[in-house]
């Protein structure tokens, strides 16, 4: 049964000689649930020089993956049970598994299936009956290239530019950087940008998508067609805690795609310093903080998780101890008296 997979003697060989070895050196997953293809194609891909793992069904291919981090899964598209459109699926609705390049087998190259097979996050397909030649080669390329786009996104992390791309139409995260990932988890929790909710059986397979409150803000600055400003003037900013999270709109690197970098900064050492300076509560030097940066009472309840009048009992205390009575005197106090800290947002 395996015949019609065999390679010249010799081809796979020279294809190997052919690649560098730090190039062709990687781990790969195959996905089949015939034994024999299983079998030709492990001995293909050892001979080149690859790390080879194999699997015969979906739930036993998602496992696999999970626990071995391939570099790469060569996915047969029809399964019997689990089919391997909902393998890749899940495979990239996991935050864990979502970089790792699936090259889809199938036997049905009509448009529909592959479509399908690119719907579901495919990077590549290779038609039935597999040619081991062709198999080496596109696994090659994709792991080149996939090895690239990961060192990119680590020099992207290096640099501070903690980065996600994003599909507007749908808040679709397209990819993203590891720090990226973090801070997004950080700030919006493990549902968020890259993490499936643990125990939602619909989040299992879903993509990963941004927060709504985000994609909102994203969609509304692309329908108004507004180019993106200069740096730091076009920010959207979550605040969570001391801690804000800053979201910089930057024009689509292809298209309907936008890139968003995320910068982190903290409040605490200023609303710190504030409430040892003027003797202020720890909520009474918050709230100076955000009078100071430009804030009404109502943001500042909505920042704070309190109500519009409780901020305003507290600025009543605040006005008391700084012996003002406006809050643009308040301000113009904190900023004159610690202006550094102040310009830290």
């Amino acid at each position: 049964m395996a015949e019609w997979m065999q390679a010249p003697p010799g081809t796979l060989a020279a294809t190997a000689r052919r690649a560098p070895s730090a190039e062709a050196a990687g781990v790969v997953l195959i996905v089949d649930d015939i034994p024999d293809n299983l079998a030709v194609l492990h001995d293909a891909l050892d001979e080149c020089g690859y790390t080879v793992l194999v699997a015969t069904d979906g739930p036993g291919a998602i496992a696999r993956a999970a626990q071995a981090l391939p570099d790469i899964v060569l996915l047969d598209a029809l399964m019997p049970g689990m089919d391997g459109f909902e393998v890749a699926r899940r495979l990239k609705a996991d935050e864990a598994t979502a970089p790792i390049p699936i090259v889809f087998m199938t036997a049905l190259t009509d448009t529909e299936h592959v479509l399908a097979a690119f719907a579901a996050g495919g990077v590549d397909y290779v038609s039935k009956p597999v040619r081991p030649r062709e198999v080496v080669a596109r696994i090659a390329a994709h792991l080149q290239s996939a090895r690239h786009a990961n060192q990119a996104r680590n020099a992207l992390d290096a640099f501070g530019h903690a980065s996600i791309a994003l599909r507007p139409a749908d808040g679709r995260v397209l990819w993203q950087t590891p720090l990226a990932r973090d801070l997004m988890k950080r700030h919006f929790g493990a549902g968020a940008a890259g993490a499936p909710i643990a125990g939602a059986a619909s989040a299992v397979a879903a993509p990963l998508h941004a927060p709504a409150s985000l994609c909102d803000w994203v969609r509304e600055r692309v329908t108004r067609g507004d180019a993106p400003a200069a740096e730091g003037a076009d920010t959207w900013t979550c605040v969570t805690g001391t801690t804000r999270l800053h979201c910089s709109l930057h024009p689509a690197s292809a298209e309907d795609e936008w890139l968003l970098v995320l910068t982190e900064s903290n409040n605490g050492a200023a609303i710190e310093a504030l409430s040892l300076q003027f003797r202020l509560t720890a909520r009474e030097a918050e709230v100076l903080y955000w009078v100071a940066q430009g804030k009404t009472n109502r943001d500042i309840g909505d920042i704070l998780g309190t109500r519009p009048k409780t901020i305003t009992k507290h600025l009543e205390h605040v006005f008391e101890k700084l012996g003002v009575e406006t809050r643009t005197a308040a301000a113009a106090r904190v900023l004159g008296t610690l202006p550094e800290l102040m310009r830290r947002k």
